[in-house]
């Protein structure tokens, strides 16, 4: 469970250099722990990117993050054979979490209804994110969530933008 520090590829071609980019991935392989195991990973990478690189991490972004995380692992686990993969990033100040699975049919937001049970870990997802992205990848597909480090000096819990 390292995390990777790389040159940002926007410092690229001149110019000052930008902060190195701060990620961390793993591979999932199904079991019924996986979950846990992802919530575990981004709080322990949020906490790393605060201790070793001084950056501020709300709690709300601790426990939004943890919640997206669990909500597009269980989806993947859900609704595609096979391992999943997850990776964390900083972009900014925000933390982009995007998982990919082997399944390439893209997740359709359903319609608001009080009355169903389940089925709402998209909806959450897409209220809580800054950004959210889904995209067929060669082999299955891959889903990105952004959600702001820090909380918005405004009070807005989302304000979603394409990715």
């Amino acid at each position: 469970m390292a995390v990777l520090v790389d040159a940002d590829p926007t410092s690229a071609g001149g110019g000052a250099p930008a902060r190195p980019a701060v990620q961390t991935g793993r591979a999932l392989a199904g079991d019924g722990e996986d979950i846990a195991h992802a919530r575990h990973l981004a709080a322990g990478f949020l906490t790393r990117v605060q201790a070793e690189h001084g950056l501020p991490v709300s709690q709300r972004a601790m426990d939004l993050t943890q919640l997206v995380v669990s909500e597009l692992v269980t989806n993947a686990h859900k609704y595609a054979p096979g391992p999943v993969l997850l990776d964390l990033r900083l972009t900014g100040d925000m933390v982009e979490v995007a998982v990919w699975d082997s399944n390439p049919a893209l997740p359709i937001a359903r319609a608001a209804d009080t009355g169903r049970v389940g089925q709402h870990g998209l909806e959450i997802v897409m209220a809580v994110a800054q950004g959210f992205q889904a995209q067929r990848e060669p082999v299955g597909k891959r889903i990105t969530a952004r959600i702001a480090l820090a909380d918005d000096p405004g009070g807005a819990v989302s304000g979603r933008q394409p990715l």
